[in-house]
């Protein structure tokens, strides 16, 4: 049953939750042949095998995309700015099926308009799209749409549906076949950036992402924001020029926004109405908006 929570409690849990703000430096470490060429046969065997992918896997495998993700782009050097974004998703995250995991959050200093998740707990925001939010329930919107693709282990469904483990397994045996360091983990590093961009120039499915809007709007009013965020979020992205290029790979990758907002006026509707005076906007949020 979703839990109506008034701006006070909302305020105060989100400020006292446990933040695990990124460290790139932290994450870096996870570049090694040895942690990278796990990550890549877990994904090759998932698709192979169908496998079950366990916990550590699971997280293994996110440590080893966010490396990759964030050796693109890298966080955003605004230690308050991470702070917040991390408050606000580790406690939308204390509301989900899984508030044990690891949760992480971070901004990377990218101008394109996208979110990413990985499995494990991790998620990302690109400064490009948390500049087009105008309340912290939009960012409610965006953070908890991914907390649910992780929730639902979408990316993990992906990958045993495609058929990305032959790359994959080509890349794994070169590796195995190189005995220098160096060329190692410069083949563990292509292995792993492989399998990444697979997943996230693809994109999931309509379908997985329609789920993810929904399962968010829910989600985002158990924790106490207004639950329709997620509509003027998806309008205000249906704004933006599709002839714009910090929208092209978002674009490519997800339904259109009118697509979203129609799927929700059909499945939700007025529903969550009840819902709809959580919480909007914060003085946090207006320190931190660009």
């Amino acid at each position: 049953m979703i839990r109506r929570l008034c701006l006070s409690l909302v305020a105060a849990s989100a400020l006292s939750a446990p933040a695990h703000a990124f460290d790139l430096n932290e994450l870096s470490k996870y570049l090694t042949p040895e942690n990278i060429e796990s990550a890549t046969k877990i994904i090759n065997n998932t698709v192979q095998a169908n496998q079950v992918v366990g916990p550590r896997q699971e997280v293994i495998m996110g440590q080893n995309v966010m490396a990759t993700l964030l050796g693109a782009a890298p966080l955003v050097k605004d230690a308050a700015l991470q702070r917040y974004v991390n408050q606000v998703g580790t406690w939308i995250a204390s509301q989900s099926a899984q508030p044990q995991l690891n949760w992480h959050f971070g901004v990377i200093d990218s101008p394109n308009i996208n979110a990413f998740a990985a499995p494990g707990g991790y998620v990302l925001i690109t400064r490009g799209l948390l500049n087009q939010l105008r309340s912290e329930a939009e960012l409610a919107a965006i953070l908890a749409h991914e907390i649910s693709h992780v929730i639902n282990k979408d990316q993990i469904e992906a990958m045993k549906s495609s058929n990305r483990g032959a790359i994959t397994e080509e890349l794994i045996t070169a590796v195995l076949n190189h005995k220098v360091q160096g060329e190692r983990l410069d083949l563990a590093k292509k292995a792993t950036k492989a399998a990444t961009e697979g997943l996230y120039i693809k994109g999931l499915s309509k379908d997985t992402e329609y789920a993810a809007d929904l399962n968010g709007m829910l989600l985002a009013a158990r924790a106490g924001y207004n639950p329709y965020a997620m509509v003027s979020m998806l309008q205000t992205l249906g704004n933006v020029s599709p002839s714009d290029s910090a929208v092209a790979l978002f674009f490519s990758t997800h339904p259109s926004p009118q697509d979203r907002i129609d799927q929700i006026d059909s499945k939700i509707g007025d529903q969550l109405e009840a819902y709809a005076n959580g919480v909007d906007n914060t003085a946090r949020f207006s320190k931190i908006a660009r």
